[in-house]
């Protein structure tokens, strides 16, 4: 009876460790392909330029095999600058959901003078998803590609991978990645990020 007790214990220890193994993905530059407009990276406003990363299937498919659960936070001010309309959000938000095994994708859609919790580099749409979603965010991953990500990610305290790009030379994070595959190669060899 005794070894059946401490195999139940050592099971529902693995499911709560399990439970933790979260990460969190920026959308543009990294779920998807940033749009360059006038030589500076910026969100697709159309259907037509919202292309998912080619090798964001496969990899975050690798994160789910291993027990990961994925969610996306993605500033979208372009909704508050009236230049996407929010049907055109909704419908990139159920690409990404019907390609990805991604759990849920929040968005915000303010300006930087709105002053909201959510916008990153605030950590309010991680600590929303992390309260709604019941994860802690010292056992999560944060991947982005701009300091905004780097720096939600940390005030949230998540562990933060930067997809080296251009045009984020100088952006430091806890680690760095030429590819989103590169990204999750680090943290299927890290596991859970260490607290």
């Amino acid at each position: 009876m005794d070894a059946e007790l401490h195999d139940i214990n050592r099971t529902e220890s693995a499911l709560r460790g399990k439970k933790a193994r979260t990460v969190i993905f920026d959308r543009d530059g990294v779920i998807n392909r940033i749009v360059m407009r006038d030589g500076a990276p910026a969100s697709p406003r159309n259907l037509e330029e919202f292309i998912i990363e080619p090798e964001a299937p496969a990899a975050l498919g690798r994160l789910k095999a291993a027990g990961f659960r994925m969610f996306v936070a993605s500033n979208q001010p372009d909704l508050a600058r009236l230049k996407v309309a929010p049907e055109t959000i909704d419908a990139m938000t159920a690409a990404i959901l019907a390609a990805l095994p991604i759990e849920a994708v929040r968005i915000c859609p303010h300006d930087d003078g709105d002053g909201c919790d959510c916008r990153k580099p605030r950590p309010g749409m991680l600590l929303g998803l992390a309260r709604d979603f019941d994860f802690d965010l010292s056992g999560a991953f944060m991947i982005g590609d701009a300091w905004k990500d780097v720096h939600a990610g940390r005030a949230a305290g998540c562990k933060t991978i930067l997809v080296a790009r251009d045009y984020n030379r100088g952006v430091t994070a806890d680690f760095k990645a030429a590819t989103l595959s590169e990204a999750i190669d680090l943290i299927l060899a890290v596991g859970d990020a260490p607290r």
